[in-house]
């Protein structure tokens, strides 16, 4: 099912969409240039206009797909705001994507502090300093709050702030998509059932 060339049988065998979703992301940490685990997530605000920008997935089990932010940053103030979200994952070299939909759960306190201890101690400093999203007076005013929470910090543990965590989407929907000739392209969508489970479906390209 890690075959750069997907065949026909990834799709019919694929029972549920966690395994696939493994194995393409494995063949993408191999072929990208960086960042396998870089996708597009989309959002919307009190308005309902959408919004999207890059995030990074720092994990994924069969209860959702994990991402870190400020929740004071511009999407985590329009999670928050209706806690429903989708992701898209585009891997150019291997010419497949996976779109994924469906609400949103904030992570447990253990799980983001256990992810938060293992960021590198600048990162750590950076999400102290950086007012995500909100307007920036000059590069020095970024630097200078930078040196201050460095000087806050000099040793030891820099614990999480509590306005920094992590995002869980919970798929309804996980849609794997695979360029083929003429654009006749192959799709596949499973969506979930009310009893958990994972119904599959091929789609016209």
């Amino acid at each position: 099912m890690s075959d750069t060339e997907l065949t026909s049988s990834d799709f019919t065998e694929a029972a549920e969409p966690f395994r696939l979703f493994a194995a393409w992301l494995d063949d993408a940490t191999k072929s990208e240039i960086n960042d396998a685990n870089g996708v597009a997530l989309a959002t919307v605000d009190a308005e309902g206009m959408p919004d999207v920008r890059m995030v990074l997935l720092k994990g994924f089990d069969e209860s959702g797909f994990v991402f870190y932010t400020n929740f004071e940053s511009a999407k985590g103030q329009e999670i928050l705001g209706n806690m429903k979200a989708a992701m898209c994952f585009h891997w150019k070299s291997l010419r497949r994507q996976v779109r994924i939909r469906g609400p949103v759960e904030i992570v447990s306190e253990a799980e983001a502090d256990a992810y938060y201890a293992t960021r590198p101690r600048g990162s750590r400093i950076g999400a102290w300093a950086s007012k995500q999203s909100r307007p920036l007076e000059s590069r020095f005013a970024l630097e200078k709050a930078v040196a201050e929470y460095t000087a806050r910090y000099p040793i030891g543990d820099i614990p999480r702030p509590k306005y920094w965590s992590g995002f869980r989407i919970v798929p309804k929907t996980i849609e794997f998509w695979h360029d083929r000739p003429f654009r006749l392209h192959d799709r596949l969508v499973f969506t979930r059932d009310p009893k958990g489970g994972w119904n599959k479906t091929r789609l016209y390209p």
